[in-house]
């Protein structure tokens, strides 16, 4: 077939391949659930993004995982769900409006709820947009017509349905206690959103002194600041040093008030003092030994970090430069006597990077124990969340088998407001489900629920719970597989359990994969700080979507990180340039092929039956590793058989019978052809489906798109002693090949070629494949036999079954051959000897940096190699 008549452009160019098919994907509703009732449901739910802004390489990683699960089981014959949807993220999206509003000169609070909300809606719109944008350059099947959002309606009714029943249930309760607090965004924390890093600090060494004016007590702490509010010193009731000192009182310095000495089994005997001072409104140990001890508790700094009027003199100063300064006035007074250097880990907020502050505060909280029970119980069962790899689980049952109680209250605006109302008179909270009756005597609580109370109903608020009778409910709840990095197993993965297993009775996900995080090439983690971040859209503007998810979805086993690098996205790019040459050529060959005159039934070459058999193997190979969700050997299996078996061999081998003159056999290799590279797409598909869908449209095929297309079957037309005789003649072929290019003889250049097989059965297996010797060794002569001799001045080589011999005369002038090897021995002599010695005198050894000795070893080792080849092909030629 000429060139012209292939409508597939003659170079390969992603960008102009996959801007046309998503429109036609999601026109063509290909991605929607639910078209066969009678199909078995496989359900992915997305997890969602936050709705603040571009997607991440993480997020790219993650979806392309889910994106091959969903497309394969489609193909697989399952009415596969796919549920996009986006998270609110009250924390990050209330910052990024207010942000904006203080360029306009405004804040919230000049706006009112009501018209900060709406400012955060279309917000919500603008960024949902770009997020949508980048689905589809990614080209993820999501049945966009099941898509949600955290603050739908019906999503909104679920969050107030659990709140209600946990607080009917006992497991919400509101009280005052020690929570993490952000004073950047000056909301609460839930223990996860803290992310604890090492920092230089410092430990101040003080004495208080006793009230009665007889001698000290040495405390110390990492936080001078907060000993404006102590209200107590504490030591170990069976210390003897300060047994005589329980019950006393000491003067706080410069606030000067008496506080008392107690004795507490919390204290540690055995560290720094053996006294600690006690500060119930800003520690949570310090808040548990006020309690036992009816100790007052004093805030000394306001919701911004700024200290406030119990703070006396330091009162409007920040917290960090309250400590600079306290530290000062502390030492002139003579109470502080010692700053050690001290490296510790200190908490600081996920979402504004603040450094989180343990702060006493009325909160809502749920208690997590009677939850924890059920989803340790959940795991003793067969029907328990099975994590990938499984040493995740240790992961997750070590967190909830040690579980705090969930502070869920966050002080925003945006999010899901707590369904309580505060009497105005009274103070009595009513929590329910719609406003008390009489609602002019009630205030809704001012608070909104962390976005993480809402985010862990997902997998079954998106199906129309609480309504239990909703079909999609019914038919795709639980769903199948959950995929996640291990970062927010915690955040996340473990909450739905929780309320899946509470408020369903079923675990949310039969399987949750767990990946790992995209780092640079030098393994650092990607931050802005850093600058070393990735942008998924600039791959895919340079190399296309198909190169970048080849790339996520093979280059890491589950479970691990996976290391960036730009020149493995491009390998991938000239991997789908290698199919799309290929593809182009199969066209150009099938000279018009239908889909109805496809036969494979007819008489088959070796090759024809091997690449069928490699098929089968292959298909065999790559469901089994799909549904282990081992990817990275998929992606293996997939490049080996498309690049290696396909492209470099087949296609090569195929063009024998294209260029002969029976017709029959041209009909059956283009049958072959069209089939394997039909069947390859479909394989292929799910982590390239941009190319596979232009290579498979231009293919004899049925149906609409490859997106619909059967998943492959093994087919009867294999031969395994067809991969025996193709497994013999790659050998010889390739070890002609070497052989060539150690003499500098090209593929042009016709030589003699004598095979010596070891029995019969050989030679018959030589003879099948003959005319593949003949046009890839090009031979002058070539003879097959079991009783051939060795020819003079021969170069040789073993192989499994064979012998080869390749005789030299004619090819090259031997005697220059000898002088020139016998040169290069003599050469390679002295480096070896030169590098030994090197090695061998300690005075470099010792000295040298270890990279150079080390390269002085390889040196040493290639050498060595090189003069073993030079010296065998030397005795060789002079035979």
């Amino acid at each position: 077939m000429d060139e012209k008549q292939v409508s597939m452009p003659p170079k390969y160019d992603p960008q102009a391949v996959e801007s046309k098919w998503y429109s036609y994907w999601v026109e063509g509703k290909f991605f929607e659930a639910g078209k066969n009732p009678e199909a078995t449901p496989y359900t992915v739910v997305i997890p969602p993004p936050n709705v603040t802004g571009r997607l991440h390489l993480g997020h790219a990683w993650d979806t392309t995982l889910q994106d091959i699960l969903i497309r394969t089981k489609r193909m697989q014959g399952y009415d596969a769900l796919w549920l996009p949807g986006m998270d609110h993220a009250g924390i990050a999206t209330q910052a990024k409006v207010e942000g904006k509003l203080r360029e306009e000169g405004i804040s919230r609070h000049d706006l009112g709820r009501e018209a900060f909300l709406a400012k955060s809606w279309d917000w919500k719109e603008e960024y949902a947009s770009f997020i949508r944008d980048q689905w589809s350059k990614m080209g993820l099947s999501l049945d966009y017509s099941r898509e949600r959002f955290t603050l739908d309606d019906g999503l909104s009714d679920a969050v107030k349905e659990v709140f209600v029943r946990l607080y009917e249930e006992g497991l919400i309760y509101r009280g005052e206690y020690i929570i993490n607090w952000d004073p950047s965004t000056k909301t609460a924390l839930s223990d996860i959103e803290v992310i604890y890093e090492d920092v230089k600090g410092a430990f101040y060494h003080m004495r208080y002194p006793l009230a009665d004016g007889e001698g000290s007590i040495e405390v110390a702490t990492t936080r001078p600041e907060t000993m404006l509010g102590d209200t107590a010193v504490a030591v170990h009731p069976k210390d003897e040093r300060y047994a005589h000192l329980i019950g006393k009182t000491v003067k706080l310095p410069i606030v000067g008030r008496e506080i008392p000495i107690v004795a507490d089994d919390y204290v540690d005997r055995d560290f720094g003092s053996g006294a600690v001072k006690i500060t119930p409104a800003h520690d949570p140990n310090d808040f548990e030994i006020g309690n036992r001890h009816d100790l007052e508790r004093v805030l000394v700094m306001d919701e911004g970090g700024v200290m406030n009027e119990n703070a006396g003199r330091y009162e409007g100063l920040d917290r960090f430069d309250c400590r600079k300064q306290i530290v000062q006035d502390l030492q002139a007074d003579g109470i502080l006597f010692q700053i050690e250097d001290h490296d510790h880990s200190v908490g600081h907020s996920e979402r504004s990077g603040a450094v989180v502050e343990p702060y006493l505060s009325t909160q809502w909280f749920v208690k997590m124990g009677p939850l924890a029970e059920q989803a340790i119980e959940l795991q003793k069962q067969d029907g328990k969340v099975h994590f990938v790899p499984d040493r995740f689980e240790k992961t997750y049952m070590h967190w909830i088998e040690n579980i705090r109680d969930w502070c869920i209250s966050r002080q925003l605006w945006w999010g899901h407001r707590i369904p309580a109302w505060h009497h105005k008179e009274t103070g009595e909270i009513y929590v329910g489900r719609t406003a008390p009756k009489d609602a002019e005597n009630w205030e809704q609580d001012e608070d909104v629920l962390d976005t993480w109370f809402s985010s862990a109903l997902w997998p079954f608020s998106t199906m129309g719970w609480p309504d239990e009778q909703s079909d999609d409910f019914k038919r795709y709840y639980p769903t199948d597989t959950l995929v996640t990095g291990y970062d927010i197993i915690y955040f996340w993965v473990a909450r739905m359990i929780f309320q899946g297993k509470h408020f369903t009775d079923e675990r949310p996900f039969k399987d949750v994969l767990v990946h790992g995080l995209v780092r640079d090439a030098e393994g650092r983690k990607m931050s802005k700080s850093l600058g070393n971040g990735v942008d998924p859209m600039d791959v895919i503007d340079k190399y296309g979507a198909d190169a970048l998810r080849f790339f996520l979805s093979t280059g890491s086993t589950p479970g691990q990180d996976l290391r960036f690098y730009w020149e493995k996205v491009e390998a991938n790019w000239n991997f789908g340039n290698k199919i799309w040459n290929a593809s182009r050529f199969a066209l150009m060959n099938l000279d018009g092929l239908s889909f109805e005159d496809m036969d494979l039934s007819g008489p088959k070459t070796i090759a024809d039956e091997w690449i069928l058999t490699r098929l089968n193997e292959t298909i065999t190979h790559v469901t089994k590793y799909i549904d282990a969700y081992e990817f990275g050997e998929v992606g293996r299996s997939l490049y080996n058989f498309i690049w290696d078996d396909f492209c470099d061999w087949y296609i090569e081998m195929a063009k024998l019978p294209l260029n002969g003159d029976d017709e029959q056999a041209k009909h059956t290799t283009r049958s072959v052809l069209a089939y394997v590279l039909d069947q390859t797409m479909r394989l292929l598909h799910p982590f390239m489906p941009f190319i596979t869908e232009e290579v498979w449209q231009h293919l004899p095929h049925e149906g609409e798109s490859i997106t619909r297309a059967a998943w492959p079957e093994e087919n009867p037309y294999g031969n395994d002693q067809a991969v025996k005789d193709m497994q013999l003649l790659q050998e010889i072929i390739r070890s002609v090949r070497n052989t060539r290019a150690e003499l500098n003889v090209p593929m042009s250049r016709e030589i003699t070629l004598h095979v010596k097989a070891a029995d019969e059965h050989v030679k018959e297996q030589l003879e099948r494949g003959q005319a593949y010797l003949e046009r890839f060794c090009n031979p002058s002569e070539l003879l097959i036999g079991t009783e051939l001799e060795a020819p003079e001045k021969s170069m040789s080589s073993v192989l499994s079954g064979v012998e080869l011999y390749m005789p030299l005369a004619g090819l090259l002038d031997l005697d220059a051959e000898v002088k020139r090897l016998e040169k290069e021995v003599k050469r390679l002599d002295g480096e070896v000897t030169r590098v030994e010695k090197k090695l061998s005198n300690k005075g470099f050894t010792d000295k040298a940096p270890e990279h150079v000795v080390e390269e002085e070893k390889r040196k040493q080792k290639d050498y060595a190699e090189q003069w073993e080849k030079v010296q065998a092909r030397l005795e060789e030629l002079k035979q």
